[in-house]
């Protein structure tokens, strides 16, 4: 069975980062999980921009638009604080919202500090793309996607992956699928196309 391709953008959102001041750590741990985790095909197409709200809004149309991103992936700018305004240009450059994604990266980051509260992270459909604020941390950028298990590798908190597949298929978007020992992608059986 020949798979298609994905073509993913990946963003990371930081005034110092964008600014050279440091090196942008996001991107390639976004780059680093999605090589191990997906068994279909992916090429990137990766952006480094500042805190500002045209940027950003400019940047996932252009990334959904032109550059034909099934999926985009933010890092970065999703607390309170007044430079925060990842959720604000998210919001704005979507077609639908998709509050499920929140709400389940919330749960996950309060298994580890109370602060994940403040985050204002959102998840928007944009044509036949999916947009996900992401948090900026590395080691939180895998918990996320991933989702928590055991010592036994029994899951104990599903990462929000496992339904970005399916809800790519909803969208029109090309069928991708996962490694499994990192993330098994979730789809009623009807929409399972059957293996090769």
């Amino acid at each position: 069975m020949t798979k298609e391709s994905i073509t993913i953008g990946l963003v990371s959102i930081s005034d110092r980062a964008s600014s050279g001041v440091y090196q942008d750590l996001g991107i390639p741990a976004l780059r680093d999980w999605l090589n191990a985790a997906l068994a279909t095909p992916w090429q990137e197409v990766a952006r480094i921009i500042p805190d500002e709200q045209d940027e950003i809004e400019s940047t996932l149309r252009d990334l959904v638009d032109h550059e034909g991103c099934d999926l985009v992936l933010t890092t970065g700018g999703t607390g309170p604080a007044l430079r925060d305004v990842t959720p604000e240009a998210t919001l704005a450059v979507g077609d639908k919202e998709m509050p499920g994604f929140g709400e389940q990266m919330r749960q996950i980051g309060l298994h580890f500090v109370p602060t994940a509260i403040l985050s204002r992270q959102v998840a928007v459909i944009r044509k036949q793309s999916l947009i996900i604020n992401l948090p900026g941390q590395p080691k939180s950028i895998k918990e996320t996607l991933e989702g928590l298990k055991d010592a036994d590798g029994k899951t104990v908190v599903q990462g929000i992956f496992a339904a970005v597949p399916y809800c790519l298929d909803l969208i029109g978007a090309p069928y991708i699928e996962t490694n499994e020992a990192m993330v098994k992608a979730f789809r009623p059986k009807s929409a399972q196309k059957p293996q090769a």
